[in-house]
């Protein structure tokens, strides 16, 4: 068996504040920092250049979007040529008049697009009112040959469907990227905020090992407006084990080296990928089995 490649990523938890410019500064000084500290693909929360404006609905926030590409996307584009690093950006897409996306826009080392991916998945629940801003994406899942890695980009509310992480790993991911922007309401947060920490760290990690890759996921931290965003990054590698973590309340950037020598021997082991069975799954295009 040939040398393992092995590649290092670094996902970034922080707070952010109605500057918007500000936002984008904090994040490419994190960018910095992450790839001094050896980092080579780099994931930002979701949203990262504004506060999380989805709380409520008003038209006049639809100015908060703009094209790709456009300034942050080009601002990001040179951060990565300057470093030689590849960086997962989410951003609120102008792609029309009218027409809105949550989409991640992933950016070569060499600071070329490699590609984007529109959120598919829309929640639209108390204080998470995407439907709307979003029209879901229309690109389906993907993944990205970049030089460190073959990277996939789902976003938040994705991290929810196992659907979304297998078609994305089909697609040749080694690693799945979660931006996300997910809170508590303080008022259910003494009841069920630990349960409802530990179901969502769970279910990305049963990505990994379902699917025998490594998954990433950036999540915002601090109050804004009703929300205490829960932070809690993470890196899994595809045994499901938790290779870093950050807390709960602090602005932190997490670095991991993921081995594709572990992707190999998992899959290996547990042969999920062999086993599928694909004559017998037509059922999932239905919305319910009823009949």
């Amino acid at each position: 068996m040939p040398a393992a490649k092995k590649f290092t990523v670094g996902v970034i938890q922080m707070r952010c504040g109605d500057d918007l410019d500000a936002n984008v500064d904090k994040a490419l000084s994190r960018i910095e920092e992450a790839a001094g500290r050896g980092a080579q693909i780099i994931c930002l929360q979701e949203l990262f250049r504004s506060p999380y404006f989805c709380q409520r609905e008003d038209a006049a926030l639809f100015d908060l979007a703009e094209s790709i590409p456009g300034p942050t996307t080009d601002a990001l584009r040179a951060a990565a040529r300057r470093l030689g690093v590849a960086i997962v950006g989410s951003l609120f897409e102008a792609r029309a008049a009218g027409l809105y996306h949550n989409t991640a826009v992933i950016i070569e080392a060499d600071g070329e697009i490699a590609g984007i991916y529109r959120k598919m998945h829309i929640p639209d629940d108390p204080l998470y009112f995407e439907k709307y801003y979003f029209t879901p994406g229309d690109l389906g899942f993907r993944s990205f040959p970049l030089q460190a890695a073959r990277v996939g980009t789902l976003v938040c509310w994705d991290q929810w469907f196992p659907e979304g992480a297998r078609l994305t790993a089909l697609t040749g991911a080694q690693v799945l990227f979660y931006p996300t922007a997910i809170g508590w309401h303080p008022a259910e947060k003494a009841e069920f905020g630990a349960a409802q920490y530990e179901a969502w760290q769970i279910m990305q990690r049963s990505h990994a090992i379902a699917n025998g890759v490594f998954v990433a996921v950036p999540n915002r931290v601090g109050r804004e407006g009703n929300l205490e965003f829960w932070g809690g990054s993470f890196i899994a590698d595809p045994f499901g084990r938790v290779l870093a973590k950050a807390s709960h309340d602090q602005e932190e950037i997490l670095i991991a080296e993921c081995d594709l020598g572990v992707l190999e021997d998992t899959r290996r082991n547990w042969p999920f990928l062999r086993d599928r069975r694909i004559d017998a799954y037509g059922g999932l295009v239905r919305r319910f089995l009823d009949d």
